[in-house]
């Protein structure tokens, strides 16, 4: 029996979390805290969620000490996700990032500082945006920091903060590192939902800058895996470490979007795409455009200020420490995801007017990304 503290568990990645936990874990009790911005609903929950006595969901800013404090003092684990997220977003309204990702943080971690006799474990949530642009073939969790984007040195300042209380006050910290999640109850704000939308939608596909930006992709299960791991895990092996999420892979944003583009076509146009693909037939990016729907097709746009040129995880210390590696390859995950979407059309046409966000640019100019 434990109690598990998630704040921001009605986000993407903080909702398929505490869906798993209460699927898997049935004499856990679930605390969740969330502001409901944006990006968080409680159309996120798990299924008869409000009526079960084992969850309890709290509306509220991570900043109110006092609430923060209540919900800790009750917790054997606090996994703390409630953030900002949004790159583009950050160069929009930057503030509201520090205020929430560092802020937040700190007001987290004091109270799990004031109650670590009780608190078992904490674990944080960081991203593998603060690392900037890969220095070699992969990223590994000595690569320095380079944040390159508002976000990114919100959430390194977070990241780093953890990291000093872990120094500081003995507190039993985790700092988990993610790469680039992809999956469902995404927002439409993020780069694959906004894909698979436009293309249910009819409309072209927007792309950053030549689309060469790479990621590693991590399917949102794999990382519920991982943060499940890092809960059960013999503690004296995990206190303190910082440890990666990824699958070790990248495609470019121009490859997910083509990916997403094949995905979407009639399966007898499909079939003969991926003959095309297979002998290198459709390399070309345009020429593989002209093969497809008219309503697939890509349109190129600004490259976004503060873009990451490449992140590729090394995630041999997952491995050593937690016993994970991840299980969907990114086709799986995709159609999955594909799929998710296609059914859940009344949760994200809400959304529709959040895909793009104006931005001004190192030039001065207004853009829509």
């Amino acid at each position: 029996m434990k109690t598990i503290l998630v704040t921001g568990g009605a986000g993407f990645i903080g909702s398929n979390f505490v869906r798993h936990l209460y699927s898997k874990y049935p004499n856990y009790r679930l605390l969740v805290l969330d502001a409901l911005t944006y990006a968080g609903s409680v159309q996120n929950l798990p299924e008869g969620a409000f009526e079960s006595d084992r969850y309890d969901f709290w509306y509220g800013d991570v900043r109110n000490g006092e609430l923060v404090d209540t919900l800790v003092a009750q917790s054997d684990v606090v996994v703390h996700m409630a953030a900002e997220s949004h790159v583009t977003r950050s160069i929009y309204d930057n503030r509201l990032f520090f205020e929430t990702d560092v802020l937040g943080t700190q007001t987290v971690a004091n109270a799990v500082a004031k109650y670590k006799n009780k608190v078992e474990r904490f674990i944080h949530v960081s991203t593998s945006e603060v690392y900037g642009t890969a220095l070699g073939d992969k990223i590994n969790e000595e690569h320095p920091l380079y944040p390159l984007s508002p976000y990114a040195a919100a959430k390194c300042g977070a990241d780093r903060l953890v990291y000093s209380y872990c120094a500081t006050y003995d507190i039993p910290a985790v700092i988990i590192r993610p790469f680039n999640n992809f999956g469902p109850h995404q927002h439409l704000e993020k780069a694959i939902p906004r894909f698979i939308t436009s293309c249910l939608l009819g409309e072209s596909m927007t792309v950053h800058g030549d689309g060469g930006a790479a990621r590693d992709w991590l399917f949102v299960a794999d990382h519920c895996d991982a943060l499940d791991r890092a809960i059960h895990a013999e503690l004296s092996t995990i206190k303190g470490h910082v440890i990666n999420i990824g699958t070790g892979t990248h495609k470019t944003i121009l490859e997910v979007a083509q990916a997403v583009q094949l995905a979407m076509q009639p399966v007898a146009k499909r079939e003969s795409l991926v003959g095309a693909v297979a002998s290198g037939k459709a390399h070309d990016a345009n020429r593989f455009a002209s093969e497809l729907d008219e309503a697939a097709k890509i349109q190129f746009i600004g490259d976004r200020p503060g873009q990451v040129f490449r992140h590729t995880c090394d995630a041999q210390k997952a491995k050593e420490l937690l016993g994970w590696e991840p299980k969907v390859g990114f086709e799986e995950g995709l159609q999955r995801t594909i799929e998710w979407y296609e059914n859940h059309r009344e949760w994200w046409q809400a959304q529709m007017w959040m895909r793009h966000i104006p931005i001004l640019t190192a030039s001065g100019r207004k853009e829509m990304h």
